[in-house]
């Protein structure tokens, strides 16, 4: 089964043509980064305009890198929520044109779900596993019980760790987006210099967590945590800002995992590329822990993994009709399909 997927939520304009969920024929991302740049982030009315230019290229040009026929695809699939409207009802009205005009079989695919199953495309994992995933706009450590089965553990209560990466670069000017600039900068930083406060577990929610605090003290308070002898360079304080987000995400994903017994664990999202999150996870490994990500190609938004996950539910004879629309919310990980 030839799945196209498409995937319009936020600022990527993709598509991509992924054969029976696992062997990925083509993956088109056209990124509008460069064209945000001068604001510092994404402005979604101008995100929706350039899918509208976009999208009719960026799925001829994954069907071609396929090497197949428009006549040839089975099925499509597309992001129908969460993320910004304007972006998401371009690739859903788009998708639906398309797969009625072809007479296919048409799904629409939760974001949040797609990112969490993008690391099974590749390397397929047993069911229950923890999952995390890392992006700019959420910060979920769940249960994942089945592709379409998620027990929410834990979330951000404020900003997700995307965001307090965008925010503290911005305000040190440091570019965007802001999550890889500071992954740069703390590979020749020292992650010590500044000791900023981390959000302490709370024992009634343990598994929960807040960036609105490292944030302000990163953004407000430099002085109050440096070591007075280190030099204030945004290489220094990127790596102690790098350590501490990343040092409170793991610390709840060692609770979890001690918790729950579970010996597999899954990482997903734009932040799952980060080099420090990464190694950080995989010593897990030293505990007989299991430890998956995507390819960094995986991470960001693509319609691989919007593909990947439609192929299940379309194996098992899950179908949307056109009347399904976009929502900007999370759907609280609810079953989409009983």
């Amino acid at each position: 089964m030839n799945v196209l997927g498409i995937e319009t939520s936020c600022d990527e304009c993709s598509a991509a043509v992924v054969r029976d969920g696992h062997e990925i024929l083509s993956n088109v991302i056209a990124t509008q980064i460069e064209l945000h740049k001068p604001y510092e982030g994404v402005v979604p009315e101008l995100a929706s305009r350039l899918h509208t230019e976009w999208i009719e290229q960026v799925v001829q040009a994954a069907i071609a890198k396929a090497s197949l026929s428009v006549r040839e695809i089975d099925a499509i699939a597309v992001t129908s929520r969460p993320g910004l409207l304007g972006s998401l009802m371009v690739g859903l009205n788009f998708a639906k044109g398309m797969a009625a005009t072809l007479d296919v079989p048409f799904i629409t695919i939760d974001h949040i779900r797609a990112h969490l199953y993008a690391s099974q495309i590749e390397q397929p994992l047993q069911y229950p596993y923890l999952g995390l995933l890392v992006s700019g706009g959420h910060t979920v450590i769940c249960k994942v019980n089945g592709y379409d089965d998620v027990d929410v553990m834990g979330t951000t209560i404020d900003d997700a760790i995307g965001e307090a990466f965008d925010k503290v670069a911005k305000h040190y000017g440091l570019g965007y987006p802001g999550g890889v600039v500071i992954d740069r900068l703390s590979k020749s930083g020292n992650p010590t210099a500044f000791l900023f406060p981390g959000n302490t577990m709370d024992e009634d929610h343990p598994y929960d967590i807040s960036y609105s605090g490292l944030k302000s003290a990163v953004i407000n308070q430099l002085d109050k945590f440096w070591d007075g002898k280190s030099e204030k360079s945004n290489e220094n304080i990127a790596a102690s800002f790098q350590r501490q987000a990343v040092g409170m995400l793991v610390r709840r994903v060692r609770r979890a995992l001690k918790d729950t017994g579970m010996k597999r664990l899954s990482a997903g999202g734009g932040v799952a590329a980060n080099s420090l999150l990464r190694a950080e996870l995989k010593e897990f490994e030293k505990d007989g822990i299991t430890v998956t990500f995507p390819s960094l190609k995986l991470c960001t938004d693509n319609g691989a993994m919007v593909a990947g996950l439609a192929w299940r539910y379309l194996k098992d004879g899950c179908r949307d009709d056109f009347t399904v629309g976009p929502s900007a919310r999370v759907n609280a990980f609810k079953k989409q399909y009983d």
